[in-house]
């Protein structure tokens, strides 16, 4: 048995890959394992790393390193490539709120940090780590650790005040959350409030009945008014057909629009009369609106589309079909002719049956293609990541610059290149369970090298004084500033329950407690104000985690 002894004990490559795979294994097994509805999930990889190191596991320094850089580096350049095409977006209407809201929290917790630093007379070098793990932001701790090592200091306190905060950081907003739901949430905090994106579309019917627009084609009438909108059928009487941009408006004409919330007074205004019918149900059978054409979702598969315009397909002109609406990582856009188009996009169309087959044929609308990931965007975007890592960024009064490093440069890449890569005519496109296998392994490389290489001293840690004082430090500064921030988001800023709650978890990171909120509240509003939160959170996170080491120590 001296070969199976030496596989696990004995440092080489092989040990490394069969005791970190090991770690992972166990790890996620436990994950799964719920307490009173609790799941640590991936988080568990973390643990097991850290059993395993204390009772003396240990792989080569360099391959630790490597394999623990790589994984952070795949996990937030994957999580940057997926909402990258909505990331811009999100800045707009409610987005804006709730991004500001979360860098207001990002700040209260770093000032309160600061002031427990000084209070209880812990070094920033620690103070960083405690911050990661009541924060659950594991890549804003890579950036502190490199900050550290750049000035030539140990970076393993940071690791440990990490691994020790981390388990009451996963608790600590839940237990916010618990909190606000029993002594100060109200009935009416519950119901969803409006706040769309004002990329997303809505279906609206309107009754032409303004003389100011009687005999105008389509085309003429639109250059009137400065909103964005599809007529996507009109009836003219009983008969309905889809309108091209020389199509007349009559008196009377019944007009299906697809345009965004926000502008539907106004063009209730331009049109004449809005109908009360609600055209956004979900079980509206489109087909039965009229017998000779169809609505399909149909997906751009054929990659010499990628980055093609709407408009330069002409589908209008070849084929006689309306494309109404185009969704986007989950975000629907209206059809505009000046829209790039990118692979995976869904074009909703309507049309004859026939018509519509055809254009399906012009696109692809072949799941199978769109399965094969492009892995030459991946590993070029991550070249990218380290040179945009590395660059180094003057700030006046911090004598060494900082670097968005493997944590900062990373996400920005794989924004950018999700949002402009088609542009490019770059291939972005992966599947959801593709992206999140990729994320998956990355994380946790991450977590299982980050817990093996802080695992040899965490139980000592524990049980001196500074783990006791680390762990109240990090559980101040998880359960504060997420109390005060859910309250205050519900009471002056409007918010329901859901949506706080998921800004909450977007800013601190926290997706089991995005989980616990989107359980005890109605509707998708806390996934995507997490989703609308996370990015811009995690980014300002990793950049003010270097800012404190250069700053304060």
């Amino acid at each position: 048995m001296n070969w199976l002894e030496s596989l696990f004990l004995e440092q080489s490559a092989l040990q490394a890959v069969c005791v970190i795979s090991v770690i992972i294994a166990i790890g996620l097994g436990l994950g799964k394992l719920r307490v009173c509805g609790i799941s640590l999930g991936v988080t568990f990889v973390f643990f097991t790393g850290i059993m395993a190191g204390h009772f003396g596991l240990a792989i080569n320094p360099e391959i630790l390193k490597y394999a623990e850089d790589f994984g952070l580096m795949l996990f937030v350049y994957e999580l940057g490539l997926k909402v990258g095409p909505g990331f811009f977006s999100s800045f707009r209407t409610g987005g804006i709120k709730l991004n500001m809201l979360g860098l207001g929290l990002v700040l209260a917790g770093t000032a309160t940090a600061i002031a427990l630093s000084y209070i209880m007379a812990i070094p920033m070098t620690d103070m960083v780590g405690i911050i990661s793990g009541a924060t659950t932001n594991t890549p804003s701790l890579g950036a502190a650790q490199q900050a550290i090592n750049q000035l030539g200091l140990s970076a393993e306190g940071a690791a440990l005040s990490c691994a020790v905060t981390y388990p009451l950081g996963v608790i600590g907003v839940i237990l916010a959350f618990i909190v606000v739901k029993k002594f100060v949430a109200r009935k009416s905090d519950y119901e969803p409030r409006s706040h769309a994106d004002a990329d997303h579309t809505h279906v609206a019917e309107f009754r032409v009945t303004n003389p100011g627009i009687y005999g105008l084609t389509l085309r003429e009438a639109s250059g009137l008014v400065s909103t964005h909108f599809v007529v996507s059928r009109i009836w003219h009487g009983e008969e309905v057909s889809i309108p091209g941009p020389d199509h007349v408006l009559s008196p009377g004409d019944r007009v299906l629009v697809i345009t965004n919330e926000d502008e539907l007074t106004r063009l209730t205004a331009f049109f004449g009369e809005k109908s009360e019918r609600d055209w956004n149900n979900p079980d509206i059978n489109w087909d039965t609106v009229d017998k000779n054409l169809v609505s399909r979702t149909i997906a751009i598969s054929k990659p010499q589309l990628n980055g093609r315009r709407l408009g330069s397909l002409k589908l209008r002109k070849h084929y006689a079909v309306n494309i109404s609406r185009v969704s986007r990582s989950g975000i629907r856009l209206l059809a505009r002719p000046d829209l790039i188009l990118q692979l995976g996009d869904r074009l909703t169309i309507v049309g004859t049956p026939d018509a519509v087959n055809k254009v399906g044929s012009l696109v692809g609308n072949s799941v199978t293609d769109l399965k094969d990931p492009n892995l030459a965007a991946i590993f070029i975007g991550m070249v990218l990541s380290l040179i945009v890592g590395s660059i180094p960024i003057s700030i006046p009064g911090i004598s060494v610059p900082i670097k968005l490093g493997l944590a900062g440069g990373p996400i920005v890449v794989g924004i950018l290149i999700g949002r402009f890569g088609p542009q490019f005519h770059m291939v972005t496109y992966t599947t959801r369970s593709a992206n999140l296998m990729l994320r998956g392994i990355g994380l946790s490389l991450f977590l299982a090298c980050l817990g093996l290489d802080a695992g040899g001293r965490f139980i000592e840690t524990i049980m001196r004084g500074d783990g006791l004082l680390w762990i109240a430090a990090g559980f101040i500064i998880t359960l504060l500033p997420s109390l005060a921030m859910t309250i205050a988001a519900m009471r002056w800023w409007n918010l329901d329950f859901g949506s706080a709650a998921g800004m909450v978890s977007g800013a601190m990171a926290n997706p089991m407690s995005m989980t616990y909120a989107n359980e005890i509240t109605p509707g998708d509003d806390a996934p995507v104000a997490y989703a609308t939160t996370y990015p811009l959170s995690m980014f300002a996170r990793v950049v003010i985690a270097q800012l404190l080491v250069l700053c304060f120590v």
